[in-house]
């Protein structure tokens, strides 16, 4: 058994039910941000424009807004749903990461804008290694085949 599925099964025997809740909170969380920066795509794009490291072009710079807020959107769906649910932790680990280094995390003192992204990270961590858990999709699909 080499290690992903090691894993995998690690994580489906130790995943308590309550978890669940905190799963579809976190998915339902994902989804609404990524409504969010639909709905204000200029404010997204305000955030990466106003930090001095990053130079985007154009062009690039709303390839990334239009990613995020998908990405968030059916990232949320997935992981509320729980199907498919480290795939969808996968998907937003990297978005979520660089939100952490935007909100200025590592500042003193800490912007008050971090401490979700932080919270969301962490989530998604921890739903990466132990699934979508007992009260689930995937969970469902697999009872009925």
């Amino acid at each position: 058994m080499n290690l992903v599925h090691k894993i995998e099964h690690w994580g489906d025997t130790h995943h308590p039910k309550v978890l669940d809740l905190v799963r579809v909170a976190l998915g339902i969380f994902l989804l609404l941000k990524g409504i969010a920066f639909m709905e204000n795509t200029s404010y997204l794009r305000g955030i990466i424009t106003d930090q001095d490291v990053i130079d985007v072009s154009p062009d690039m710079l709303m390839i990334l807004v239009y990613y995020v807020a998908f990405a968030h959107m059916v990232g949320g769906i997935l992981i509320a749903m729980g199907i498919l649910t480290r795939l969808g932790c996968i998907i937003q680990i990297p978005i979520v990461t660089g939100a952490v280094f935007l909100t200025s995390v590592f500042q003193e003192p800490i912007n008050a804008m971090a401490w979700p992204s932080v919270t969301a990270l962490v989530l998604l961590i921890m739903f990466t290694v132990l699934g979508s858990g007992p009260w689930s999709l995937d969970k469902y699909l697999a009872f009925k085949s």
